[in-house]
């Protein structure tokens, strides 16, 4: 096996998440120019920027399982073919239905990446960085982000411009694909399907203390030859049940709380507050680097901080942050500092999500379901973030209109304070502690439930 460096593998690994961010960001300049180009309605505009998202359901919903019986790696370079093929399909559309298809079908490459690109780092990664490592796929996610932003604003005033906003992702998609060939299989997946010399081999990699990886072994190896049911029965079943319910919960108010509404429709908030299209575009890309900065901040402190804290403290400052940029958008035809106190609080909010729901929610999917159903248990919560993604998106332009700007977002602000209590008393803390730990645990939690039911039936 070729030897390779930890921060390759660790690079190419999230890749994806590059990709994932700049086919999920770059609509919200394009939207501007597509609809005058196509004489696109705003039903029709919903829908295109709501493609991806359901194509990311059914990417997450088909490939993120298979991953289980085929392994991360060959399920990557499959997701690098899928955004290659909805890229330059996009970027050559010239109808609305066209345009609508290339985008779902980039978006299952979007949702399999989601699924699987979280899995991957987890399952490469030492438990005393796995935090830093996993976020690496938020920090990606907001650096494909800036990309669009920039491209956005470059690309403005070019002929056919968002043609080449969309058709762009190719060129990521193919490096992905390049660099995916030289990636090794996750030794978890190894161990798993008999192949325990070349895990040690991959272990080794990321590892140059022996009998570290001597311990990780036979760890990994305890857990993988423990007889277990699988699939749904499994996932569904007693000792997976806390960790699904938190990966639902934590998949679900990353979206309500109105994150990708922010980042989708930046650009048209920035012109109902007064801002001219090309300024718009233009605060975008410097919110975009703001993102990246913070997120790389984020990343630097994920294993030095308790994930649950992290949690309830970006919801505190994100629903904070909501309630100041709806009342900057109410006030704006009275006050004339109202819409930069908009602006400032909306970067804010960002940032707030970018440090905290934005990588935690991955890592902690990535890292907390057992072994023998990982893949499906990482792929089901992308599911759920996705079609709760899907809902929030398609409502967001038809709530604007009915509640008027700036209000719609008092209610993503309720979900971020209700958040507080579901991470209070659902969410587990997983960091400094090693995968296998994690579901030792779960197998502890749910024999010590067991035998309270059947003393509790004695008594």
């Amino acid at each position: 096996m070729r030897k390779l460096s930890p921060t390759f593998i660790y690079f190419f690994g999230a890749l994806g998440g590059l990709l994932f961010g700049y086919d999920t960001g770059v609509i919200s300049g394009a939207l501007l120019f597509i609809e005058k180009d196509l004489n696109v309605q705003s039903w029709a505009e919903g829908w295109i920027t709501s493609a991806v998202l359901l194509g990311a359901v059914i990417g997450a919903m088909t490939i993120g399982p298979m991953s289980d019986r085929y392994g991360r790696k060959k399920l990557l370079l499959l997701s690098a073919v899928i955004f290659f093929v909805g890229a330059l399909g996009s970027g050559f559309s010239n109808t609305v239905t066209l345009l609508i298809i290339s985008r779902i079908i980039l978006g299952i490459a979007v949702g399999a990446a989601s699924a699987l690109v979280p899995t991957y780092l987890s399952e490469l990664s030492p438990a005393e960085i796995r935090g830093s490592v996993s976020t690496m796929f938020q920090l990606m996610i907001m650096t494909g982000i800036l990309l669009a932003y920039i491209s956005n604003y470059v690309l403005q005033g070019v002929a056919g411009n968002w043609h080449w906003m969309l058709g762009l992702a190719a060129v990521p998609a193919a490096l992905l694909f390049i660099g995916g060939l030289l990636l090794p299989e996750s030794p978890r997946f190894l161990v798993r399907h008999n192949n325990e010399k070349q895990a040690r081999e991959v272990l080794n990699m990321i590892n140059n203390n022996p009998d570290a990886v001597d311990a990780e072994i036979a760890d990994i190896s305890l857990m993988a030859n423990e007889e277990k049911k699988g699939g749904f029965e499994e996932l569904f079943g007693k000792m997976s049940r806390p960790v699904l319910i938190m990966a639902m919960g934590l998949a679900i108010f990353q979206q309500v709380m109105g994150c990708n509404t922010v980042l989708y429709f930046a650009p048209s908030i920035f012109v109902s507050v007064g801002f001219g299209d090309s300024a718009a575009l233009l605060a975008h890309v410097g919110i975009g680097i703001f993102n990246v900065i913070v997120t790389y901040i984020a990343m630097k402190c994920m294993d030095k901080v308790d994930r649950r804290w992290m949690l309830n403290f970006g919801a505190w400052g994100m629903g904070i942050s909501l309630v100041m940029m709806s009342a900057g958008m109410m006030l704006d035809n009275s006050f004339g500092f109202a819409k930069y106190l908009a602006v400032i609080a909306l970067t804010v909010y960002i940032a707030f999500f970018s440090a905290t729901w934005g990588p935690v929610m991955w890592v902690m999917i990535g890292e907390s379901f057992p072994l023998n159903i990982r893949g499906l248990g990482n792929s089901f919560g992308a599911v759920v973030n996705w079609a709760a993604n899907f809902v929030v998106s398609l409502t967001f332009l038809p709530l604007l209109s009915f509640f008027g700007t700036g209000k719609i977002f008092l209610l993503y602000a309720a979900f971020c304070f209700l958040s507080i209590w579901f991470t209070s008393k659902k969410v587990i803390e997983t960091r400094g502690k090693t995968l296998e730990q994690i579901e030792a645990e779960l197998h502890h939690r749910a024999n010590h439930n067991v035998e309270n039911s059947m003393s509790n039936e004695i008594a």
